[in-house]
């Protein structure tokens, strides 16, 4: 055999093997990409996003979508080339695995952890737009979590609202701490709670609790000190005038929070906040209005211009992120509240693109 085709035969076989060891060889890296945007003011899944009863709403025009970040799942392992091509395309980003799963936590605990910030985003946005639209939102003190083996295990649940500790009304989550460690480990207590299912019940029927119970503990010792506990984690849970309600499946994360309220806001208003626009956004949102950086913008600013917005609105910390590489035909909008939000909207009903709080990367 010619020398030149021996080397040109064995250079094929190492490049077929390079190919075969890529494709075959596990390398410790996940991807993300750009995900579904839904436009809280239309429907998903053949039913409306935002479900408002008990309350006037009005008809919503334009866009304000949403966005998302697809992920590769936990139990793939991407190979080599899947990386390299990740690595060098435009709308993709490949990161260490470990960012997106890491070690100490299952695949079970992280859904359900982004399962409950979703629920929590939800719920802060419908506070925040009501309270920007001065509609009065109560509060009242729940068990929002208990502690497994705990002296409360079986007895409190999460969910029930707890009315008072050893006949003390009890107004803050802070106030059920300080009345169990009156008491010494060893000694009871007594709470006056609405059990959960009841409390559910009465806030979907918008009435008055028709039921509460005694529940009396034995407090235990706290495993770092000598203080009393019972073994709960109290909360504030939150009650509305009329029913809002949000239904969107196969999303997890509290990144929606902006995108919610502004909708709500616009549903509970006569107009259109977006003048027939298509806006776009991210950002996640407290009971204040305040609005939070999220993970992956650059993804979901690429998937907000393929389906067609125009603007979108990003939060404050991730806009020099986002600046970086802006698609053709967005305009980055900054954002660090639901009032700036609101504001922008209106600058972009008028036309009012230069007045616009914009990002840059600076």
């Amino acid at each position: 055999m010619p020398r030149r085709t021996a080397t040109m035969l064995a250079s094929l076989l190492m490049l077929i093997a390079l190919l075969c060891a890529g494709v075959l060889i596990p390398v410790p890296y996940a991807e993300m990409s750009p995900g579904p945007t839904v436009n809280t003011l239309g429907e998903h899944g053949g039913e409306p996003v935002l479900q408002i009863s008990g309350r006037t709403t009005y008809p919503a025009g334009g866009h304000l979508n949403m966005t998302t970040v697809r992920v590769t799942g936990s139990q793939y392992r991407m190979n080599l080339v899947e990386a390299l091509y990740g690595w060098l395309s435009h709308d993709n980003l490949v990161v260490p695995h470990s960012t997106l799963y890491p070690d100490d936590k299952s695949p079970d605990q992280l859904n359900q952890e982004t399962a409950e910030e979703f629920t929590q985003s939800q719920e802060s946005a419908k506070v925040a737009a009501l309270k920007q639209l001065d509609i009065p939102v109560g509060t009242r003190v729940v068990v929002a979590s208990v502690v497994k083996g705990s002296p409360a295990e079986g007895a409190l649940h999460a969910g029930d609202v707890i009315k008072a500790v050893d006949g003390v009304a009890i107004k803050e989550p802070g106030e059920v701490a300080r009345q169990v460690t009156r008491h010494k480990p060893g000694e009871k207590v007594a709470f006056r709670v609405v059990p959960a299912k009841e409390a559910a019940a009465a806030e979907k029927e918008k009435r008055e609790p028709k039921a509460e119970d005694t529940v009396t503990l034995t407090t235990s010792k706290a495993s770092d000190d000598s203080r009393a506990i019972v073994g709960i984690q109290a909360g504030t849970d939150h009650t509305f005038p009329f029913t809002i309600n949000i239904k969107l499946a196969d999303v997890g994360g509290p990144s929606a929070g902006l995108m919610f309220a502004l909708g709500i806001v616009d549903k509970l208003t006569p107009g259109d906040l977006t003048g027939g626009q298509f806006v776009a956004g991210t950002g996640t949102i407290d009971d204040k209005g305040k609005v939070g950086p999220i993970g992956g913008v650059e993804m979901k600013t690429v998937g907000a211009r393929s389906k067609g917005a125009r603007y979108f609105l990003t939060p404050k910390d991730n806009c020099a992120a986002a600046a970086k590489d802006t698609p053709a035909g967005l305009t980055l909008v900054k954002v660090d509240s639901l009032a700036d939000a609101l504001t922008s909207l209106e600058k972009i009903r008028k036309g009012d693109r230069a007045g616009l709080p914009q990002c840059t990367t600076g």
